[in-house]
């Protein structure tokens, strides 16, 4: 026959969370967890890690990390929702280092802060930093900083713009001197990898609801892109007003300062290029913009269709330079007709 009810023993219950690639190597079973859940949120509780899942999920690159709960005042009911936080260890005995998320940029494997080298004048230096990990609205930094420096937390993409203007090192110019509008320069192809210029290693949290927001945003993105690849100034201008109206429109109360960096320097790019008629100035301003929409699109967790991440290596003065498409096929945004088909697809957002 068929059984006429289950019986469930729920003194102590499961609570299983997502964990992201750089949090593994700090979670081990025995690991005190302190659980919070929206029934209970002014209360913490206390489970103890009892499995980490040792296959990691390609479609959320986060393994499942389960903890027992003791509910023996039968708070907890299946199904419900908690957060949990975890204490990471100190395997040396020097200090870490942290600095707020909103001071680190980056490019590629680069990882950028500007550090003050004056007292008493507000004089700032690129730094190369390697990070370690970033925990909510921290990132540890494993070398490049010393105890005692102090860093810009905010207004960190303004000084980056003013070195670039300057011909200064900056998270575009990595060398320093005059920005090239990638016209000068179209022999010579790229010997280094094609890795996408971008930060696919540092993890941004986006709810569900903004990443559908910001999928439906995009396509003025790509309509703008296609723009580029036309070659049309003043087509360019009128869709770039219409995305930057379109990405300051989404939801920002629920960002992290790193999410809301990235967001809101994409709008200031957007609005850039609607503010100038000129196509090579233009594509100046699109570098900078795809290094911070294509940083944001590789931290969707499922888009509604694929993202091609594209790459040309000879854009941007020859430094090399991201955008994103729909198609796998290269339509170039950098260059006019001669250059259409130059790149190649370096990652697939899917």
């Amino acid at each position: 026959g068929q059984p006429i009810l289950k019986v469930s023993n729920l003194t102590t219950v499961w609570a299983e969370f997502d964990a992201y690639e750089n949090q593994i190597s700090s979670l081990k079973v025995g690991q005190k967890i302190k659980v919070v859940s929206n029934a209970y949120a002014a209360k913490e509780f206390e489970a103890t890690v009892s499995f980490v899942d040792p296959i990691l999920s390609n479609a959320t690159r986060t393994v499942i990390v389960r903890a027992i709960l003791k509910n023996t005042d039968d708070l907890f009911k299946p199904g419900m929702f908690v957060t949990g936080k975890i204490s990471g260890e100190n395997n040396h005995n020097e200090e870490i280092i942290t600095v707020p998320a909103s001071a680190v940029m980056w490019t590629g494997e680069r990882s950028l802060v500007y550090v003050k080298t004056s007292v008493d004048q507000p004089i700032f230096e690129m730094r190369e930093v390697k990070i370690n990990g970033r925990n909510g609205e921290n990132i540890s930094i494993a070398s490049g900083l010393q105890h005692g420096e102090e860093i810009v937390t905010n207004g960190t993409f303004t000084i980056d713009a003013a070195a670039q203007l300057q011909g200064k090192k900056s998270m575009m110019n990595k060398m320093g001197g005059r920005v090239m509008t990638g016209h000068e320069h179209h022999t010579g192809m790229e010997a280094t990898s094609n890795k996408a210029e971008t930060s696919s290693h540092m993890e941004m949290e986006f709810s569900k609801s903004f990443q559908d927001d910001f999928s439906k945003a995009l396509h003025t993105y790509l309509e703008m892109k296609d723009a580029f690849v036309s070659g049309e100034p003043q087509q360019i201008t009128s869709l770039a007003k219409k995305a930057a109206a379109a990405f300051e429109s989404l939801p920002k109360k629920d960002l992290g300062t790193l999410e809301k960096e990235h967001l809101e320097k994409s709008i200031a790019m957007f609005s850039a290029i609607g503010n100038s008629g000129h196509l090579e100035q233009q594509r100046e301003h699109l570098v900078v913009l795809n290094e911070h929409m294509v940083a944001m699109a590789m931290n969707l967790k499922s888009p509604s269709e694929n993202l091609y991440v594209q790459r040309c290596p000879m854009a941007n003065s020859n430094q090399g330079a991201v955008w994103l498409s729909l198609d796998e096929e290269i339509r170039n945004p950098y260059f006019d007709s001669g250059m259409l088909t130059c790149g190649s697809v370096v990652q697939v957002i899917q």
